[in-house]
């Protein structure tokens, strides 16, 4: 599959060739869901807490004697039915951790990435940079690029790309991303890819 690539200008410099094996994967819809259920999951902090009627401050007299006065019987004040009382069957702190194998997890990166390959919204870029910390200079760079979309931009390394860092921290609809850790989510959380040549050596490292 080739496709362009261009400079930070958005002129065409060359064509490369993207590896079939990541970019024409199949595309396996039920292997990409159960990939982004589970780093949804596994992103949820699971810190919910209520407090059961043993964890309720109080409580420690029965209210009444237990026969003779027409009343229900009670045994704590604290009981769920009372008001300020324990909770039942309410959260309690639990882990959502879901686990999925290595090699699933990649076939569905395989196949995300193949949908944006197949969507052409995978811009290449010979270098990505910037003279300065500028916010203008990335977003103009962006515009050029991607034009109103939203762009997720994949990096190899934070070194060097410092700038390229700082430049795009203020930007709303666009992402910095380490090629290692590119994920579901993000994938289809942006509608353009932006990846320098050297990143795309990195996905090809681990998903070739």
């Amino acid at each position: 599959m080739l496709v362009d690539v261009f400079n930070m200008e958005g002129q065409k410099v060359k064509q490369v060739e993207l590896p079939e094996a990541i970019f024409a994967a199949p595309i396996n819809l039920d292997l990409m869901h159960q990939a982004y259920v589970r780093q949804m999951a596994n992103a949820r902090l699971g810190t919910h807490d209520t407090k059961t009627r043993n964890e309720v401050a109080g409580g420690g007299r029965k209210p009444w004697r237990q026969k003779g006065t027409g009343r229900a019987r009670q045994g704590s004040i604290r009981a769920a039915q009372w008001k300020g009382g324990g909770r039942i069957h309410t959260p309690h702190p639990h882990a959502y951790t879901l686990s999925m194998p290595r090699k699933m997890r990649r076939a569905a990166l395989r196949s995300a990435l193949s949908v944006k390959a197949s969507e052409s919204s995978i811009v290449l870029v010979d270098e990505l940079a910037v003279a300065e910390p500028k916010t203008r200079l990335m977003a103009k760079a962006l515009n050029t690029l991607v034009g109103d979309a939203s762009a997720l931009v994949l990096i190899p390394q934070k070194d060097s790309y410092e700038n390229v860092i700082l430049s795009t921290a203020n930007l709303p609809e666009t992402k910095i991303l380490l090629a290692s850790y590119l994920n579901i989510r993000d994938l289809f959380k942006f509608d353009k890819v932006v990846m320098p040549l050297a990143a795309l050596d990195v996905i090809k490292s681990y998903l070739g």
